[in-house]
């Protein structure tokens, strides 16, 4: 049973995924896994969840193998818990990407060549052998200000294709997601913000769902047609063509000037907004094309579009700078949590376990912003601008809270045994794998 009583009042929602014996698994494996100071095996993560061995180590590998709990339903419970506490009452922002969890073995299911996004250059593609994972995360504003942050209420597995023309592709996988969220929240309209590869979603969305991205700078754009009454034939689908958005930036005059949020940072941003139609992705329909420009002329030209053509620019530019909240996402679970480390091959196993990790990084957080303190750092004098938390302070703060319910009740009551107590706790909540060295502690002696 988990050791912290706010921790286990907040997993209690997950009891209608889970049978009893499962739900247990589930209890350790979330403690141990926020505790594990080591590589995040399951075999390590079950001995800090589960340090009497009441449960064999293979239950957990079956508990992912072989479980009968659902993904769909896992990540709808995930989803209202992280909603229902800092969801906007009307609009949910939604950022989505792919990253490649990295594994070794030819026998992992799932498993594939993908393009690894971080090694690659424009003139040097690397692959790298392992779980492409699209990921959806809500957008959350956190109490302390700055960067926004991104966690995650939805998942899928992206496997190999058997050809072009079968097969679920990532855009279907993510359109998917998008669906099964508006069916979770129908009372609210959804903003979707993504990268430019997955702006042919635009094409996808239904009446109250509206798409944020980037529009390449040659993009092919014409204005909306005009019917013509009386004229025999098929009416025409676009109207005349109009200059890209590069030639747009070159020639336009009618600049603006506007205010933006971008990573908790506020910033001043000339803009040129236009409603044309982006025919490819969106035949017949306005999209919202919003130009961006530095004013001091350091930074390239940008370019946005959007579909809900009642946005404000600024807000348009902040949301598509605010994304990158989902990269910090992806280096956090696979940094700080392990989250490739779990070795489970077969069946279901891979994506339970991925799933399982992004809900340990999203109930952290949620933890952390509700019951955690904010201005709790570390001594650093190397370090002493620092006034906002990142996520090793918040797993910090949430660990330093089980090793004081596991450990104090041991210790003898005396100020001397307390500070020394103190200072373990503290070294433990703190430890994390950093170049292969590792804290190791002996559970059953706690």
């Amino acid at each position: 049973m988990i050791s912290v009583t706010q921790l286990r009042e907040l997993v209690q929602s997950f009891r209608m995924v889970f049978t009893r014996p499962s739900m247990v698994l589930f209890e350790n494996l979330l403690e141990g896994w926020i505790l594990c100071p080591c590589r995040r095996f399951i075999t390590s993560v079950f001995q800090f969840g589960d340090p009497d061995a009441i449960h064999a180590h293979d239950s957990y590998h079956r508990f992912f193998r072989c479980g009968a709990w659902s993904t769909a339903i896992f990540f709808k419970t995930l989803a209202t818990v992280v909603v229902t506490m800092f969801g906007h009452p009307n609009v949910l922002w939604l950022m989505a990407d792919d990253t490649v969890h990295k594994k070794t073995g030819r026998k992992v299911d799932g498993a594939k060549y993908c393009r690894d996004a971080v090694r690659s250059t424009s003139t040097r593609v690397v692959y790298a052998w392992g779980l492409q994972i699209v990921l959806l995360c809500l957008e959350v504003q956190p109490p302390w200000g700055g960067e926004p942050l991104a966690l995650p209420i939805n998942m899928r597995l992206y496997r190999k294709r058997p050809s072009k023309t079968s097969g679920k592709t990532l855009l279907d996988l993510l359109d998917e997601m998008i669906v099964e969220v508006a069916e979770w929240f129908p009372e609210k309209q959804i903003i979707l913000v993504a990268d430019g590869f997955y702006a042919p979603l635009a094409g996808r969305m239904s009446k109250n769902t509206f798409v944020v991205s980037r529009i390449r700078s040659d993009a092919a754009i014409y204005r909306k047609p005009k019917r013509i009454k009386g004229k025999r034939g098929r009416p025409p689908s676009r109207g005349v063509r109009l200059p890209t958005p590069a030639q747009i930036a070159t020639t336009a005059k009618d600049w603006r000037l506007v205010k933006t949020v971008e990573r908790g940072k506020t910033k001043q941003r000339l803009v040129i907004v236009r409603h044309v139609v982006w025919h490819k992705v969106l035949p017949g329909k306005y999209i919202r094309l919003i130009i961006s420009r530095d004013p001091e002329g350091i930074e390239k030209d940008d370019f946005f579009f959007t579909t809900d053509l009642t946005l404000e620019p600024g807000l348009v530019i902040s949301a598509c700078a605010n994304r990158w909240a989902i990269e910090d996402t992806f280096r956090n679970a696979k940094q700080f949590l392990g989250i490739e480390q779990p070795q489970s091959w077969k069946g279901s196993g891979p994506e339970k376990v991925a799933a399982m990790g992004y809900a340990v990084y999203a109930i952290v957080w949620v933890w952390f912003i509700k019951h955690g303190d904010h201005q709790r750092f570390p001594e650093r004098p190397w370090y002493q601008s620092k006034t906002k938390p990142a996520f090793q302070d918040a797993l910090a703060g949430i660990r330093h809270q089980i090793w004081t319910q596991r450990i104090s009740t041991t210790v003898l009551d005396h100020p001397e045994f307390h500070k020394i107590t103190e200072i373990m706790i503290e070294s433990l909540a703190r430890t994390y794998p950093n170049n292969g060295v590792v804290l190791c502690v002996n559970l059953r002696y706690l």
